[in-house]
């Protein structure tokens, strides 16, 4: 629903869409009232489309922002100097960008293929492991109660997988 509203401090008319939800109480809490306000000076989009992809949209934005500020800790440019500051941040988008990748072919279909960067790095990245050194690799052995393993196994064969080109075959 929109109405057309002009407050005594307003210089003109402004377009107000309204949303109003009752959220059932969970574990016998009461139902909650949840009223949207957003005022705006846009006429052509219908009060829906206008709340769904323009608000909600917004709110979408502001989530991937935090994350980016939180999970990988962007807001971190305590160092003296322009050049180290800018650094981190180029260091904390490209942290993002795998992240994300990360998420295209390897998460995908998994319980973590939505999950904050945060939640990935601690489930998947922060794992004891017993390290075997030989000659020639390093074998990595997950402990046998790892809440993770099939994910992680998952992950690892969707991935090493993923950069290689199908092997090419000679005509008869």
């Amino acid at each position: 629903m929109d109405v057309l509203i002009q407050h005594k401090s307003w210089s003109k008319t402004h377009r107000v869409v309204l949303k109003a939800e009752v959220q059932a109480g969970s574990n016998g809490a009461p139902n909650k009232d949840n009223e949207r306000f957003v005022v705006t000076t846009l006429r052509s989009p219908t009060p829906s489309t206008l709340y769904q992809q323009d608000y909600c949209g917004r709110g979408q934005a502001e989530n991937w922002n935090k994350q980016v500020k939180c999970d990988l800790k962007s807001d971190r440019t305590s160092a003296s100097t322009f050049v180290a500051n800018c650094g981190r941040l180029l260091l904390t988008a490209a942290a993002y960008v795998l992240h994300q990748q990360l998420r295209q072919p390897g998460l995908q279909g998994t319980t973590l293929a939505k999950a904050q960067p945060k939640t990935v790095f601690l489930s998947l990245f922060k794992i004891a492991v017993r390290v075997k050194q030989y000659k020639d690799r390093v074998h990595l052995h997950l402990p046998t109660s790892c809440p993770v393993k099939t994910i992680l196994a998952q992950v690892c064969q969707r991935l090493c997988f993923a950069g290689r080109k199908p092997a090419m075959r000679a005509s008869p």
